[in-house]
């Protein structure tokens, strides 16, 4: 069964970027310790990577962090999407218009002008074929930004929350939950490796 999972780096104090996140530096000030977990050498850090990326049939963003990974300080063959660990999964973008062009063509984008909940249907669909394909249950990944897992989270799309907790303190930036509709979260797993606490929630 295909699931909706959002999963996201984030401070202990709740932010899913430093201060002043822009097109040079979509991390903002100081962000990018809360990746140090993707880029680590700890053998749990590296299976968990792998294990993410490989459940991935399709991934959803938001149009800010397409705008990111799609510019010129974006991905490449050694930051993408699970670039050394698994084949490509289809990319759905949630945006209020399409982009004129794309630097990354060689990947397979959908852009979803009709909100949320269609972009959501879109990805499913798109894992639901992977699924098809490749003989077992792949999954949607909502990979961010913080707002439109946040909006995903409040329109109760959400299967399961994966957050890695990285052991920093950037006192401002993008937060993740302001503003939240309350939910109802079971944990499900917690796993501390040197970089970072990775926790993962059924939402409810």
């Amino acid at each position: 069964m295909t699931r909706i999972i959002a999963d996201i780096s984030v401070s202990l104090d709740g932010f899913v970027t430093g201060p002043d996140p822009g097109p040079d530096s979509g991390l903002g000030t100081g962000g990018e310790a809360l990746h140090t977990w993707a880029f680590s050498d700890d053998p749990d850090d590296r299976r968990l990577l792998r294990e993410a990326t490989g459940r991935s049939g399709a991934v959803l963003l938001g149009r800010r962090l397409f705008d990111l990974v799609d510019g010129p300080h974006g991905w490449d063959d050694e930051t993408g999407y699970g670039a050394a660990e698994v084949g490509k999964p289809a990319f759905v973008v949630v945006t209020s218009s399409r982009p004129e062009s794309v630097r990354l063509g060689a990947l397979d984008w959908t852009f979803v002008t009709t909100g949320l909940p269609d972009a959501v249907t879109a990805a499913r669909r798109h894992a639901e074929a992977a699924s098809a394909n490749s003989g077992r249950d792949l999954d949607v990944v909502l990979m961010g930004g913080g707002a439109l897992i946040r909006s995903a989270l409040d329109a109760g799309l959400v299967d399961l929350l994966s957050l890695h907790l990285a052991p920093v303190l950037l006192g401002a930036g993008t937060p993740l939950f302001t503003g939240a509709v309350p939910r109802t979260l079971v944990q499900r797993s917690v796993l501390a490796t040197s970089t970072a606490t990775h926790v993962t929630y059924d939402v409810h």
